[in-house]
């Protein structure tokens, strides 16, 4: 497996467990079914449900690693990763560089928003929407490199060919 988090690249094996296994299912299904691997096009969506998108998998994925319980994180032989290791660079290394860069940039523009303009005109409006965008696809390809090595482990098909992309 190999993952380029600009900052940081993951390399090396990851031989799940059958509790890493179901964590990385859950995990997976997240991710899949989430803005983070769907691509938004310029003309869909908000930019503030992507981001509150992005920002609810911290959540979830502290979720997941509190009920799976310390099997997820145990160490392995020759330096193999574990689920643990892999879901938590996955949030600080993955999304959370986006989330502080850009959450305060995009909620002090949604602070100027005029009464009688829409949420959507208005963050239409901003100068700063298609580099947010950028970001996001920068991210969206760092996520799906993340759910591929998810698929592998629990030994699915990768559901992300359901995805359509728009590079």
């Amino acid at each position: 497996m190999k993952i380029n988090l600009h900052v940081l690249e993951i390399s090396g094996t990851w031989e799940p467990n059958d509790v890493e296994r179901r964590a990385a299912w859950e995990l997976y299904v997240e991710l899949v079914t989430r803005v983070s691997v769907v691509p938004l096009r310029a003309e869909e969506g908000l930019l503030r449900e992507a981001m509150d998108s992005l920002y609810s998998l911290f959540a979830t994925t502290r979720d997941v690693l509190r009920r799976h319980g310390p099997e997820v994180a145990e160490p392995k032989r020759n330096g193999q990763y574990n689920f643990g290791y892999l879901a938590v660079a996955m949030l600080n290394f993955g999304i959370r560089p986006l989330l502080a860069s850009w959450h305060p940039a995009l909620e002090n523009w949604e602070s100027q928003r005029p009464d009688d303009r829409s949420r959507r005109d208005h963050e239409r409006s901003w100068p700063e929407a298609d580099d947010l965008r950028a970001a996001l696809q920068d991210t969206r390809r760092i996520l799906a490199a993340y759910a591929d090595l998810l698929a592998s482990a629990c030994g699915v098909p990768n559901l992300l060919e359901a995805v359509p992309s728009f590079d």
